[in-house]
């Protein structure tokens, strides 16, 4: 199977999961588009995949993706709250976990890597709190399809998550 097939196949995995959940609708283009033009940034393609071709979250692990667009809180609205603490640039909230942590996504990175915010413990040093949880998007969503991430029922025993090595830099923007 080619890659473009292997994503199709893992997208459509991924909305059967979803759907279970009863997400809203996804998004539509001028929907992404005012989302960009928002954040000052473009998203990458599967991002938008993700919140068109799905849903405008309410799926996902544990808590639940958040919404990218619409009423109360979203991916935006959140990105634009923490970046006037301290997040990184391009770096868009995807799930709050509760206790101050979140799963966000480089957009940055035409893979999408999923990071983990965990500043529990940190009071400073912020690119302290800044881990790799999946080195892309699909990844991560095959992490939460398997149920083998650290938060799923049977995780992996094995998972050791590495610091974000650009987080300094990009806190710094």
């Amino acid at each position: 199977m080619g890659d473009d097939r292997v994503v199709d196949a893992l997208f459509a995995r991924v909305a059967t999961k979803a759907a279970r959940d009863r997400p809203p609708r996804g998004v539509t283009a001028a929907e992404v588009a005012e989302a960009e033009r928002s954040l000052g940034f473009s998203l990458p393609p599967m991002l938008v995949r993700l919140y068109t071709d799905v849903a405008n979250g309410g799926f996902g692990p544990a808590y639940h993706v958040l919404p990218l667009v619409g009423d109360g809180r979203t991916a935006v609205s959140s990105y634009h709250h923490e970046r006037r603490i301290s997040w990184p640039a391009q770096v868009l909230p995807l799930l709050d976990w509760g206790c101050g942590m979140y799963a966000a996504a480089d957009c940055r990175d035409p893979d999408v890597p999923v990071l983990l915010f965990e500043p529990n413990g940190i009071e400073d040093d912020w690119h302290h709190a800044w881990y790799v949880d999946a080195d892309s998007l699909t990844h991560w969503l095959e992490t939460w399809l398997a149920e083998t991430g650290w938060y799923g029922e049977e995780p992996s025993d094995d998972i050791e998550m590495a610091q974000w090595e650009a987080a300094r830099e990009r806190l710094a923007e």
